[in-house]
């Protein structure tokens, strides 16, 4: 007779592999098959350039993992991962030289503000001491908080637009560009409401524990969280492409790290008409076009606060970054795009031969846009350091068809998994969340609660889902 497993899971990302993480804790069997060589999804790195360039495929900065509860960071030390912090963790440079620059402190940073300096410290001081109280509840479904006051505080400011927020609280510009560029990681226009949740969020893991990155290229995280599964007993197959969940071996739950488009294709006519139809209404947002650099030099940026920082956000004043998301919201393709870019080598330097560089950076299109923005993301770097194109060895671009490529779940290029705004915040992709309407399968990838992020906790929610429904009796064997 076949062995039955406890677990399958499909797709090796973050979550699938948090997921498989906890069942295997709680002495399940657990498989995790995954399509490409590799296992990791999001979370992967190669020579795309040249050889000794190492380059993070899709994520780069992962500020939540570090604390998360599914990854357990001194296990995965056990395992080789090591996290590298930045000396700054971001800069946003202007045209006249200066730059709102996020240190590892607020006093630091609010120095960089101008006149903003008091009202960043009286914004964020609250926030950074709280974040410990309000992680648990941030990363994960919607419920009643563990921390009421300091989330019914936080929610007051991050029910906000982040224009508006900006608008409100900073009387300079340095201020609120900064805000701005960092709440336009959230893919939509800054305008819309929720926005500012996530600039206030980012903008406190920047100051604890920081936007850190691991040694070696994001993979390192991939491969820490394989080792960590396999010590459990756990097995990942990789190059096992599922077509369908009639491909799966026989298991008491299956996990599906893949957002709504990619399982209507695996579950097929199973799904019940009325379920199938939510998965539909289920909305991608923007796109991203992304460029990797193999340089023969730092970047020769204006300011030095550009040069100390891991992530640089290119983009000028909030007006002009709320424009370029809201021309690739509308369908438009932007002359300027807010461009964000990450420089690893300035903290790692074990990413490129001696001397060498690399260096990422993506700006948001049009969902499947077709548009070659190389030259105006080019232009935007030039634009806040002259000299750029001077020292590109090699490059390396992905459309949001390329994205798409190497991760279905990015449907249109959408890193994000769905557009998070407040239905899709609550509803993610539906109000059953993790649970599907077939017996024993369920969901596990960034289009579940919480959402974007390297942090596993999609994963490690849908685990615990599982658990807690074979404890109660509803498990099926397929």
């Amino acid at each position: 007779m076949a062995v039955v497993l406890d677990a399958v899971v499909i797709g090796s990302g973050p979550n699938g592999l948090a997921a498989a993480i906890r069942l295997a804790h709680a002495g399940q069997r657990v498989l995790v098959l995954e399509a490409e060589p590799t296992a990791g999804g999001g979370v992967r790195s190669a020579e795309l350039t040249r050889p000794g360039f190492i380059h993070d495929i899709c994520s780069a900065v992962h500020p939540f993992a570090v604390t998360s509860k599914a990854f357990d960071a001194d296990r995965l030390a056990q395992h080789g991962l090591e996290w590298v912090k930045p000396e700054s963790m971001l800069a946003h440079p202007f045209d006249d030289g200066s730059a709102a620059v996020v240190e590892r402190t607020l006093d630091a940073t609010a120095a960089t503000l101008g006149e903003d300096a008091g009202a960043y410290r009286r914004l964020m001081a609250p926030l950074v001491e709280a974040w410990p109280d309000l992680q648990g509840d941030f990363l994960g479904p919607p419920r009643w908080p563990s921390s009421p006051l300091a989330a019914m505080k936080f929610g007051a400011l991050a029910i906000q637009s982040a224009s508006g927020l900006a608008g409100r609280r900073f009387r300079g510009v340095r201020a609120r560009a900064l805000l701005a560029g960092v709440a336009a990681h959230g893919m939509r226009p800054l305008d819309g409401a929720i926005t500012a949740s996530f600039g206030l969020v980012l903008l406190a893991l920047a100051h604890s524990p920081g936007w850190l990155f691991p040694r070696g290229g994001a993979s390192r995280l991939a491969d820490a969280l394989v080792a960590r599964l396999r010590s459990l007993g756990g097995v990942v197959a990789t190059e096992t492409r599922v077509a369908s969940l009639d491909d799966v071996p026989p298991a008491r739950a299956i996990l599906c790290d893949v957002s709504p488009r990619p399982f209507l294709q695996l579950a097929g006519s199973r799904l019940p008409a009325r379920y199938r139809r939510a998965l539909e209404r289920y909305r991608y947002g923007m796109g991203a076009f992304k460029i990797d650099w193999a340089l023969d030099a730092p970047i020769p940026w204006m300011n030095d606060g550009c040069r100390r920082a891991g992530t640089v956000h290119l983009g000028g004043t909030l007006e002009e970054i709320a424009a370029s998301e809201r021309d690739a919201w509308q369908g438009r393709t932007a002359d300027r795009p807010f461009v964000l870019l990450s420089q690893p080598t300035i903290a790692d330097p074990t990413r490129a031969p001696e001397g060498k560089h690399v260096a990422w950076a993506y700006c948001h299109v049009p969902g499947a846009s077709t548009a070659d923005m190389l030259p105006r993301v080019e232009a935007q770097i030039e634009r806040f350091a002259p000299g750029f194109r001077d020292i590109v060895l090699a490059r390396h671009v992905m459309t949001p068809a390329d994205i798409e490529r190497h991760n279905p779940n990015m449907v249109g290029g959408d890193i994000g998994a769905g557009v998070t705004d407040v239905r899709q915040f609550v509803a993610r992709p539906t109000l059953s969340w993790y649970r599907t309407p077939l017996s024993g399968v369920y969901l596990c990838s960034a289009a579940t609660p919480p959402g974007v992020g390297v942090h596993g906790m999609c994963g490690y929610h849908a685990a615990e889902a599982v658990l807690h429904d074979q404890k109660a009796g509803r498990r099926a064997i397929r």
